[in-house]
């Protein structure tokens, strides 16, 4: 290896043990912890380090290093020389303490932007990637309430809920962090990468991957891990039954944080996940300032951001991991799978048949604008003046395909002018 400055043979001793492959961070924060520095690790004799990590660990950490290694050492830093760019270890001041607390805090860290945010009081939001209009809703004024307190908000930079919590926390003075699954160089998914830069500038983006490591399916359980690990509690904004959000939750509760979930409708798809969650103890939120009291954060003395469309606050809020938002439908989600979450057990249509031994006609096929109308409504109280701003439909076209809807007994109409689907609609 070619002569290198003190500060980067420390960062190779780091990278390299970062690289070693079957060495887990919980391993290795054993042998840093018995022996100090990585340089004094590659010192012991694999017998030593077996004696602290065992013997996996110690063949690991001793493994010679690759032929890319050079290359790969290199890259890093020159990314580190960029600016906003950092490269932070274990032993290093600016390491967030709250992934301190954590059994197996990542030996490096990759972070562009705002570093201090990383040693903020902060919440995560996460939710499905699939949300609902209202979900997105939500997400984004909770969000902003939070980040207006003061607090930063973390997610995960994922399509649907997770984008929407950025947006929020960007508008105020908590700012947001977005932990991804990949290398700190790449932006996944790629519908992001405007949203990327702007975290990049505004706020910050960690990651604790080799640059270059691209998206893979088995790499965002373990990015979920630091998401809980940065937060003092996780609110969950619509979520499935199976869902990446719930697995952020058990790993929160597993660390002690608290946990809260947005309740929902119990017809829409995207709120089982969080009834699920709240019956196991999550603690149901309709209030940002509920999570502030909870978590014992002070609201700021700030200027606070006008909140969402009104029907926002209707049902809307945060409670337990994948929180499901008021709305609860996926949008665009095909009719036949809503039709799905209320169609009766075998033992209910046998009981409903010997009352009504006539089967009510089905429904007729739904136009492209009435299926477009009911993914926009979703399964709580909306106005109309929401419904066209989600819809973007005209007026009479609008006021036409509600009245279509009510005829056909898919929607509903409630007092104060709100409308709601029905629970076959």
């Amino acid at each position: 290896m070619h002569t290198l400055p003190a500060t980067e043979i420390e960062l190779a001793a780091w990278l390299r043990l970062a690289l070693a492959p079957g060495l887990k961070p919980a391993a290795l924060r054993l042998l840093l912890g018995a022996f100090g520095l990585p340089k004094a690790i590659f010192d012991q004799t694999p017998e030593a380090l077996a004696e602290i990590a065992g013997e996996a660990a110690a063949r690991a950490a001793l493994a010679p290093t690759g032929p890319e290694f050079e290359a790969q050492l290199d890259a890093v830093i020159a990314w580190r020389e960029q600016p906003g760019n950092q490269v932070v270890t274990l032993d290093d001041p600016a390491y967030p303490p709250a992934l301190l607390t954590m059994p197996d805090p990542p030996p490096l860290l990759y972070i562009k932007g705002r570093l201090k945010l990383l040693h903020t009081r902060a919440v995560a939001l996460v939710g499905s990637r699939s949300a609902t209009p209202q979900g997105v809703e939500d997400a984004e004024r909770f969000a902003r309430e939070l980040s207006v307190a003061g607090v930063t908000v973390v997610s995960g930079l994922a399509l649907g809920i997770d984008g929407a919590a950025h947006r929020g926390g960007l508008e105020g003075v908590g700012g947001t962090v977005a932990v991804i699954g990949t290398g700190a160089d790449l932006v996944y998914p790629a519908a992001h990468h405007a949203l990327a830069r702007q975290i990049a500038v505004q706020g910050a983006i960690l990651s604790e991957w080799p640059l270059g490591t691209p998206a893979r399916a088995a790499n965002f359980p373990q990015r979920n891990r630091l998401i809980a690990g940065l937060v003092s509690g996780v609110v969950i904004v619509e979520a499935a039954m199976r869902s990446g959000s719930l697995i952020t939750a058990r790993l929160a509760n597993e660390m002690g944080r608290d946990i809260f979930a947005l309740p929902g409708s119990i017809h829409a798809p995207l709120s089982r996940g969080c009834h699920r969650i709240i019956k196991q103890g999550a603690k149901l939120v309709e209030t940002p300032d509920e999570v502030l009291e909870e978590l014992g954060f002070a609201r700021r003395a700030a200027p606070r951001v006008a909140p969402g469309p009104a029907h926002a606050v209707l049902w809307g809020s945060v409670g337990s991991p994948n929180t499901s938002a008021s709305s609860g439908t996926v949008a665009g989600e095909p009719e036949s799978v809503a039709a799905q979450t209320a169609e009766p057990s075998p033992t209910e249509a046998a009981a409903a048949g010997a009352a009504t031994p006539v089967a009510a006609p089905p429904c007729p096929p739904v136009a492209p604008e009435a299926q477009r109308l009911l993914a926009a409504l979703g399964h709580s109280p909306t106005t109309l003046e929401i419904l066209a701003t989600r819809t973007e439909m005209e007026d009479a076209a609008l006021q036409t395909t509600l009245l279509q809807l009510e005829l056909a007994g898919q929607v509903s109409v409630l007092p104060g002018g709100r409308f709601m689907r029905t629970s076959h609609g």
